[in-house]
Formats: structure tokens, sequence, C-alpha cells
């Protein structure tokens, strides 16, 4: 984050006259487009999914913080403020400019990989359906307490591909033995 911040603070030297056309004499102050950036860019390196989540990372986050140049004890923005500043300064040329300006110097201190790292979907299937297993031969049962993460007690039952099933799984199963000699019970999708 530091020579990431380094080479932030030297486009923002570059384009700080163009920034001073964005600050308006009147009304209230707005988030500063410098700030603005520096937020948006913690938001994709990080990967943080939402203007919301990213607020909640700036409210405790010291490091995310520094990086935007907020002080400990700053209010964090409202996250539909943020957005409304966020789609104005998109639409504008000066994003586009600062992005690949970084992206340049990145690039010509050779920060950037061509690695490339994805997520199996079906893994994470197979992550949210473990509480979905239920004995084949067990009647239906009633809905569970909170459909998104139910309460389920497999204390001292074997789970095992001839006597549970998954619910939500298209091929279930259960594979192979974790810690302790207990089945992995997960989609088949995942093998």
């Amino acid at each position: 984050m530091r020579a990431i911040r380094v080479m932030v603070d030297q486009v923002l030297l570059e384009l700080s006259p163009t920034f001073a056309t964005l600050y308006s004499q009147v009304g209230r102050p707005s988030i500063p487009p410098e700030q603005l950036l520096r937020a948006l860019l913690v938001q994709v390196l990080y990967t943080v999914r939402s203007e919301r989540q990213l607020m909640e990372q700036l409210d405790y986050n010291l490091l995310f913080r520094w990086f935007v140049g907020w002080s400990m004890d700053e209010p964090v923005w409202d996250p539909t403020t943020f957005t409304k500043n966020r789609e104005r300064l998109l639409t504008g040329d000066i994003a586009q400019a600062f992005f690949a300006r970084v992206l340049a110097q990145a690039r010509e201190r050779n920060l950037l990989s061509t690695e490339h790292f994805t997520v199996d979907a079906t893994l994470l299937e197979a992550w949210a359906g473990l509480k979905s297993f239920r004995r084949k031969d067990a009647p239906d049962q009633q809905p569970p307490d909170d459909p998104g993460n139910p309460t389920v007690n497999f204390h001292g039952e074997r789970r095992r591909n001839d006597t549970h099933a998954s619910t939500t799984g298209p091929t279930p199963g259960c594979s192979g033995k974790g810690r302790r000699g207990k089945p992995n019970c997960v989609t088949r999708a995942m093998c």
C-alpha cells in the first residue's frame, strides 16, 4: 500500500489543477475528489463488494483510513452520498485519467502480474450447502428457522452417500475424510 500510495500521490499532484475546478465555491462541501478516488482504489484493490461495505471498512480499518487520507476520528461518509459523488466523478474524464495514470505507473514499475485467480462457484455452493444434508429415510421436516443459515446438529451422526443427500446440490454426496476421519460432505461437482 505504501508503494501504491506514492504512485497515487504523484498522479494526484499532476491532476491537481483539474481537481481545483471540481470544487464548488458555494454550498456545503462535498467529498473531496482526491479522497473519493483513493477510496475507489481501495475498493478495487481489496475487492470490497459494495459502497456500504467500503464505508464499514473505512470506519474501522486504519490502513484504509491512512490510504484515503483520513485521521482516526474523521467521520465516515454516508454510503448514499459516496455513491452519488462517485457517479458524478466517474461520468467525467478525471477518474479515467487518474486510473490510467496509476495503472501506467504500476506497469512501469513491474507491479502488475499476468496471473489469473478465479473461484470455482461449485466450491461456494458446496460450502453453502453443508447444512442442507438430510437423511434420505427421514420424513419431510418443517422449514428451517433461518433458511439462509439453518441450525443443524450432526453431532454423533455419520453422514454417508448411502444414508444422506443434499437438498441443494445437483449431484450431492460425501467426499473423502476430513480431520479425525469424519467425512467431508460436499456436492460431487467439487470432485
